[in-house]
């Protein structure tokens, strides 16, 4: 809020101004919570069993007399492992019409799912197995928020990765699928998340629907689905995210310094005392940070995979799992990304990148590319994901 003071007649009397998001953020509050029954405090709504709703104004602005809005909603419970959080773009005359199109967009795509799986209504059972591992969820999908459609059936998104959807589940309580599809003319968009995080090789089952089903040549076309999983298990992870956060940043400031092999094994030595010394997690962190760094900053494309080795020499077999399915995987991804915000020293990114087996793997394609003279970027590679090797006898996957 803004306040200045302005002379009239001799007499000064105050002005105040309001930020336009703030005042839109009230009436998005304030519809939402009429909506759901819950409890407005503190510009956050309580709602029963643990969920409260954060709500952020992320645009705002008019176009021909079109009022434009991103609303950013933001859930959050104790048994999740990360936020659920739902961009949501809305439209209309004025603030009352975008505000209120937002909540509808909003209970339509999320809350009405995670409110089966509060109350458990029509549940799914969704069985999971992997690396001798087996869980048991619900799945609560319903309702498709569709925008510009006519005439047309509503589509059941989710039943197009019916197949698929197992593979990405691991040991976490909840987890949130989102499908995103968008069109208008020849532009496209398919989107599949994760908990948040994009998921590169599910896109493939929607083209052909997209192509073929969703009609945009006159106005633009978006149709958003997501499915709450619910593991029917307590999480039995015995590690806190907050605990590998700052052991990988710490061990990021550690692997920037290192200029020999004696500095990385005391680098080694002292992450194992940063994770309690669990030696599986700290060999994901010692492991994952290099490729990661690989990943977001030299240009290749990568899969969704990992691939945990196991066995020596002539018996040593790969095991294919997703990166959703090792939780420790996107809380470094984190870490990496906080640090890279930072804009460390190309000098710093180098040193910790030159240790990572992709960075290896990619020079050696692009040098031998060189002498067959052909020219090979970064851009042109693909590789399905990360393998990786634990020495820990009984090193389990969280």
């Amino acid at each position: 809020m803004g306040i200045f003071k302005k002379k009239n007649n001799q007499k000064t009397e105050e002005v105040h101004t309001t930020d336009p998001k703030d005042d839109i953020k009230s009436m998005v509050l304030e519809n939402l919570n009429e909506k759901l029954k819950g409890t407005l405090y503190d510009d956050c709504i309580i709602m029963p069993k643990g969920f409260t709703i954060d709500v952020q104004v992320g645009r705002l602005e008019e176009s021909d007399g079109i009022m434009i809005l991103q609303t950013i909603f933001i859930v959050k419970h104790d048994d999740f492992d990360e936020p659920l959080i739902d961009p949501v773009d809305s439209q209309g005359k004025d603030e009352q019409e975008v505000a209120k199109m937002a909540v509808d967009i909003f209970c339509g795509g999320v809350w009405h799912p995670l409110d089966q799986s509060i109350y458990k209504k029509n549940p799914i059972h969704v069985p999971v197995d992997f690396l001798r591992q087996h869980y048991d969820f619900d799945m609560y999908c319903q309702s498709v928020v569709r925008v510009g459609v006519k005439d047309k059936q509503p589509t059941v998104l989710v039943n197009f990765l019916r197949t698929e959807i197992p593979k990405y589940l691991g040991s976490k309580k909840y987890y949130w699928l989102r499908i995103y599809l968008a069109k208008y003319k020849e532009k496209k968009i398919i989107e599949v998340r994760m908990n948040g995080s994009v998921l590169v090789e599910l896109p493939k089952y929607f083209e052909e629907y997209v192509e073929k089903e969703m009609f945009a040549e006159e106005t633009f076309v978006s149709e958003k689905q997501y499915a709450i999983f619910v593991q029917r298990e307590d999480d039995q992870c015995p590690f806190k995210k907050e605990l590998v956060m700052k052991a990988a940043k710490e061990t990021i400031s550690m692997m920037e310094k290192i200029n020999n092999h004696d500095e990385y094994v005391a680098m080694a030595d002292k992450l194992e005392t940063l994770v309690n010394g669990d030696k599986g997690l700290a060999g994901e962190i010692r492991v994952f940070i290099p490729e990661i760094f690989a990943k977001l900053t030299l240009g290749y494309r990568e899969g969704d995979s990992l691939f945990l080795l196991e066995g020596e020499g002539d018996d040593q077999q790969s095991i294919e799992f997703k990166k959703t399915q090792l939780r420790s995987y996107f809380y470094l991804q984190q870490a990496v990304l906080e640090y890279l915000s930072t804009n460390p020293s190309q000098e710093s990114v180098t040193r910790i990148v030159t240790n990572s087996v992709a960075f290896r793997e990619l020079k050696r394609a692009i040098d031998t590319a060189k002498e067959q003279g052909k020219e090979l970027k970064p851009i042109d590679l693909y590789v399905p994901g990360t393998s990786y090797k634990i020495g820990e006898e009984n090193y389990r996957v969280w």
